[in-house]
């Protein structure tokens, strides 16, 4: 008996000092990560060494670690690893961020390229555009390429972009947001951040939200609004601005942090008409606990009423219509050319929706005039009425004529034909503004 205890004894230490010696070995090779990192990439180095990662501990190998099998797994210096480092792999730790970036808009980016607009971008202009362009910003499904050091293909990485196609299987890219190898708190929650991809001619938000009030305070006091700290409530810990993040991702006194950034969000504005969020009332309600930090009720209800009233108008008067007169062309093949983007009202009826209408809303949705005005209602008139129109009678279309005779008939489109004199009196007897009346109700107020 005590010769068999004895014998298990030695059996178990014999064991234990295997895994101690596995382990010594791991933290040995992990050492020489940082080792050769500081000399070969420096710059790498000291981003995380500089991190709050590094602070607690959180290695190369924690966040690089590969299982076998892995599409993308391959030997570097006695370990496994994968060069690129998914949301599954940042979800081991933060497995909430996780699950909340994964149900979210963001992450489903990459997706968006199987649309019309990656159509566009594919085959009328041409790969090369699409991955130094559309990708970059989208994210691609990401390639293996077996011939490769690292395993992954030049022709898909490097590639940051947000809804990214990971090859196992997750979808997004936390360093999109939280640039490697520091992963700051502090730049995420900057709208310099955002701007990367949120701007230019389809979705200006950073150009409108520079534009705001919002904006205007932000530039004015960055300096003291503890960008940097853990806790980070707005009207608590800074009340001079908010950013993006304050609005659509941070913590408020009633809610916490989100990575789900279209949890406050009511209406979809990227459509070719507006489309309510599902739960819009409960997502309004979010984000106007948001604007009651710093603003009163009567003020926050003010606005919405404004921006509903941009965003119905744009729908009910031109978007909706437009849509039906490209219906009928379709249905009647009215175009010489049936490739898509190979038609002149094809290219108007795309800009007016794709582009101007988007400024025009999001303008409305982030309070900035001249993207709403200028940049957005004014040109979605005036494109409606001398180019959109105009291309489809040149077509000869006699269901679509017809169509466009009865609008025109309607109020809302009468001045076309009225006189100077006519439509002045309507302007001085507040006939006009009573016109618009019925477009000021949110969306769920609206069949």
């Amino acid at each position: 008996m005590v010769v068999k205890t004895l014998m298990i004894s030695v059996f178990i230490f014999i064991l234990a000092s295997s895994a101690w010696a596995g382990e010594a070995s791991v933290e040995k090779l992990q050492g020489k990560c940082m080792t050769c990192h500081k000399r070969e990439s420096p710059g790498l180095y000291n981003q995380w060494v500089n991190s709050k990662h590094a602070k607690r501990n959180v290695t190369c190998y924690g966040c690089h670690q590969a299982k076998k099998g892995e599409p993308d797994a391959f030997t570097h210096e006695g370990l496994l690893i994968a060069t690129l480092v998914t949301p599954k792999d940042c979800g081991k730790c933060h497995d909430k961020q996780q699950d909340e970036v994964a149900k979210s808009h963001h992450a489903k980016a990459g997706s968006i390229l199987d649309s019309l607009d990656n159509y566009l971008a594919d085959v009328m202009v041409g790969r090369p555009a699409v991955t130094a362009g559309c990708e970059s910003c989208h994210g691609v499904k990401v390639k293996i390429d077996p011939e490769s050091p690292n395993k992954l293909s030049k022709a898909s990485w490097p590639n940051s972009g947000i809804g990214r196609i990971n090859p196992d299987g997750s979808e997004g890219a936390c360093n999109a947001c939280h640039s490697r190898h520091t992963f700051s708190k502090e730049q995420a929650r900057r709208p310099e951040n955002c701007g990367k991809c949120h701007l230019g001619p389809d979705h200006p938000q950073k150009e409108i939200y520079e534009e705001s009030k919002h904006g205007i305070a932000y530039r004015n006091a960055k300096e003291k609004m503890n960008l940097d700290k853990d806790k980070w409530i707005v009207g608590v810990d800074y009340y001079q601005a908010p950013t993006c993040a304050t609005c659509h991702m941070s913590a408020t006194q009633k809610q916490k942090v989100t990575h789900d950034v279209g949890a406050r969000i009511s209406w979809n504005l990227r459509s070719p008409v507006s489309k309510p969020k599902k739960e819009a009332k409960a997502k309004r309600g979010r984000m106007m606990d948001v604007c009651r930090a710093c603003h009163g009720k009567r003020f926050a209800e003010g606005f919405y009423r404004q921006f509903d009233g941009v965003v119905n108008l744009y729908d009910e008067k031109f978007a909706k219509p437009a849509k039906t007169i490209m219906s009928i062309l379709k249905k009647n093949k009215s175009f010489k050319n049936q490739a898509k983007f190979s038609n002149e009202v094809e290219w108007i009826w795309w800009e007016l929706w794709h582009h101007e209408g988007r400024r025009a809303r999001h303008g409305a949705s982030m309070m900035g005039p001249d993207y709403t005005w200028w940049h957005g209602m004014y040109e979605v008139g005036k494109h409606f009425y001398m180019k959109f129109i105009p291309a489809v009678r040149k077509l000869g279309d006699k269901e679509a004529d017809a169509y466009i005779d009865r609008l025109f008939k309607t109020d809302w489109h009468k001045w076309y034909k009225a006189s100077i004199s006519e439509t002045k009196m309507k302007l001085k007897s507040g006939e006009m503004t009573k016109m618009y009346e019925g477009l000021y109700a949110p969306p769920w107020e609206r069949k």
